[in-house]
């Protein structure tokens, strides 16, 4: 049997595997507040055999909204409808980490109460357009956060933490990848600021550090996570050079001792730098590599010692088995792209597991 189906220590915890569920946005968040509803509950449940999930982004603030019907974890109401989802995940011996997520300049004013808007490090505006209720619209330029700003969105993601584990999550992932908030500030062409939030690498890297130190010290190191994505060009973002900027980040992190790094090998010829930073990092590593593997041949990068466990999306999304097709070889579902976002439960909650396919 491949290492990836036995067991693993993390942080204290023990998974029943080495298969994690990548985050996924699905924009379903229909209870009152944009809180889960029974629906998501079950979602999570069925794939409860992964070794661990890791759930859809979810802001830790009402300006962190990105996209429409996305959940969050900073009222009564979520911390509620989130308990739902744990509990239903923990009846069914799985281990859930909440991703959190501030979308930063990726989103626009139509999503956000008030006088809110996007914000950003600096007042770039990406291109392209974005999703809203009223259709597709172009990005808008992000207010720059001040030093003040900064430092209370620190304490946004903290706050989101401490209601993660209210909400009976495992833990919680920090999500500094994909062109969100954190990426942004470690990015080159996101980040012009000349203060001691930009500029060098060690500034740049300064954000990230930050909330990862601040939430560790808030709920503990060992249900702290981070995701990062080196080079990667979602969103309008461009690191033409990212192996200093993420040495200098995972060095930094290390001696905080989280739990896991997960690391997204967005474009090809990214595994030198996954190596050296699986060097410097004394954690597990996650690996999500949706460019070079196959569903079974990327089992083989834990069995080889690439990575500690390795992570599916959009197949964890069809499959709600996965673990156990992997372990047969198959057959898969196949991915229905026209209901990833919104909707009810087609594509949701009715892929087949294996005994009704």
């Amino acid at each position: 049997m491949s290492l990836a189906f036995e067991s693993l220590d993390l942080a204290g915890r023990r998974l029943a595997n080495r298969i994690a569920m990548a985050p996924m946005t699905r924009s379903r968040a229909y209870g009152p507040g944009l809180s889960p509803t029974e629906t998501m509950a079950e979602y999570y449940a069925q794939r409860a055999s992964a070794g661990l999930i890791v759930t859809e982004g979810v802001q830790p603030s009402i300006g962190g909204q990105g996209y429409p019907d996305t959940p969050g974890l900073h009222s009564d109401e979520q911390i509620a409808g989130w308990r739902e989802v744990t509990d239903a995940v923990h009846a069914r011996g799985g281990t859930i980490f909440a991703q959190l997520m501030h979308s930063g300049r990726i989103g626009h004013p139509d999503l956000l109460p008030g006088e809110l808007r996007p914000v950003g490090p600096s007042p770039v505006t990406p291109a392209g357009q974005l999703f809203t209720k009223e259709g597709m619209k172009d990005f808008t330029e992000p207010r720059e956060l001040t030093p003040d700003a900064i430092r209370a969105t620190v304490d946004e993601y903290v706050s989101a933490a401490r209601n993660a584990v209210a909400a009976g999550f495992d833990g919680i992932e920090l999500h500094g990848a994909n062109g969100y908030l954190i990426h942004q500030f470690l990015a080159p062409n996101t980040n012009l600021r000349t203060d001691e939030w930009g500029g060098s690498e060690e500034n740049r890297i300064r954000f990230a550090v930050t909330v990862t130190r601040a939430v560790a010290d808030a709920i503990g190191a060992d249900r702290v996570g981070l995701r990062i994505s080196p080079a990667n060009p979602v969103n309008d973002m461009a690191e033409p050079e990212p192996d200093g900027v993420y040495a200098a980040l995972v060095r930094a992190i290390d001696p905080i001792g989280i739990a896991y790094l997960h690391l997204l090998e967005a474009t090809p010829g990214l595994r030198p730098l996954t190596r050296e930073l699986r060097r410097e990092f004394s954690g597990h590593l996650i690996l999500n590599t949706p460019h070079e593997q196959g569903p079974a041949e990327r089992l083989a990068l834990v069995e080889d010692g690439t990575a500690d466990l390795v992570a599916y999306g959009a197949l964890f999304l069809a499959n709600p088995d996965l673990p156990e097709r992997l372990r047969t070889g198959g057959p898969y579902n196949t991915p229905d792209p026209a209901t990833f976002f919104g909707g009810g439960e087609r594509g949701f909650t009715d892929y087949p597991v294996l005994q009704t396919v």
